[in-house]
């Protein structure tokens, strides 16, 4: 029984780490380390440092949370909008 648990435990890491470089691919982050990352925001009037915790978690980025959150949320409604024409 525990040989079941455990290879189904380590699929499952193996489907999440695929899924993570699938991401990261599609997103164009392949590749990028917090190095990458910008260390304030670059959304305008913005100017927030970006935490390091951030810059390496998602390597590439350009946004503070908060911008990110913004950014995504337009992009949200932006795309429902063209939708429902």
């Amino acid at each position: 029984m525990t040989d079941d648990i455990d290879r189904a435990r380590k699929r499952e890491e193996e489907l999440l780490g695929d899924a993570l470089r699938d991401q990261a691919r599609r997103a164009g982050l392949a590749g990028k380390t917090a190095a990458d990352s910008a260390e304030y925001c670059q959304a305008d009037g913005c100017d927030e440092p970006i935490s390091s915790a951030r810059r390496a978690a998602y390597p590439g980025c350009k946004y503070c949370i908060d911008c990110q959150r913004r950014s995504e949320h337009q992009q949200q409604q932006s795309a429902r909008r063209a939708f429902n024409r």
